[in-house]
């Protein structure tokens, strides 16, 4: 496949990572967000400004959504003038926000009406992952459009899977978001546990995450906590909204996730304490507070 541009939406923890590594693999790449503020180090990079995904998509064969809530989707693609009115036929569309699997459809049906393929290519591995062109891609849609967007996700993550229809890619998404919902609540309890019994916490965690606890969190996020940096690599408002799909698609199928309920429950308690824009580790915050 020839790609003559790329465009990318959404330029934030994640986002400005991801559309630099795709400048770094020799791609001509567009950006838009809703502010500039972040796009200074990508326009040094060689990156090109658009004032609007419909300009945007007046030339790029291929166009990534990097965005925050399901209803920021909607917006830029179902719109009066959003990309499946503006979008030219045969343009890749790739939605890689975590956002609802139905939405997913929705722009899947709507795409195929005008010519256009879409994809919905959520990603985990938070700001790290994003920076070190590291991330999980999950991917639903069609498997021509996949094979033919290898060497673009290449460019971003190391574990690309795709996993059936449009849709699918999110559902995947979600399993990711419901086992590390309940692992966080577990690595918070062991850290504040390990506080409370007098033991050096930080050599707990380095003993720990070499065994049968280990995690990605438990070696990534609990040596933040430790050092008091509760920075963003995936918000705790965006994790919330991550884990209200989650549940509104397992009671969808009539499937209970105590687990998932209570940290959702742990989170937005924290997040109603003025935690809303801190990292997902910050939930130790919770636990500190009792």
């Amino acid at each position: 496949m020839i790609i003559e541009e790329i465009g990318f939406i959404g330029l934030g923890v994640m986002g400005t990572s991801m559309a630099a590594n795709l400048i770094k693999a020799g791609f001509t790449v567009t950006i838009y967000s809703r502010t500039q503020k972040n796009a200074s180090s990508l326009l040094k990079a060689g990156a090109v400004w658009k004032d609007s995904p419909q300009e945007m998509a007046k030339t790029a064969s291929i166009i990534i959504t990097m965005v925050g809530y399901p209803t920021d989707v909607e917006e830029i693609y179902c719109s009066v003038q959003g990309l499946l009115q503006s979008a030219k036929k045969d343009t890749y569309l790739i939605d890689m926000t975590t956002s609802s699997p139905a939405l997913a459809k929705k722009i899947f049906d709507e795409s195929k009406k005008n010519g256009i393929h879409a994809l919905d290519a959520p990603v985990s591995g938070g700001d790290i992952g994003a920076r070190d062109k590291n991330l999980t891609i999950m991917v639903g849609g069609e498997k021509p459009a996949f094979d033919a967007l290898n060497g673009v996700f290449s460019s971003l993550g190391t574990t690309i899977r795709y996993f059936g229809t449009a849709g699918s890619g999110q559902y995947a998404k979600m399993c990711n978001q419901i086992a590390i919902a309940s692992n966080m609540i577990g690595v918070c309890e062991a850290v504040i546990y390990a506080k409370r019994v007098g033991l050096d916490p930080s050599v707990v965690v380095d003993t720990i995450s070499q065994g049968a606890a280990a995690s990605w969190s438990l070696s990534n996020l609990a040596p933040r906590m430790l050092h008091g940096d509760y920075s963003p690599g995936f918000f705790v408002k965006h994790f919330i909204k991550d884990m209200r799909i989650a549940l509104e698609s397992a009671d969808e199928i009539g499937l209970e996730l105590p687990g998932l309920t209570l940290a959702k429950k742990l989170y937005d308690e924290l997040s109603a304490t003025g935690n809303s824009e801190a990292g997902t580790q910050a939930l130790l915050k919770w636990y500190e507070l009792k």
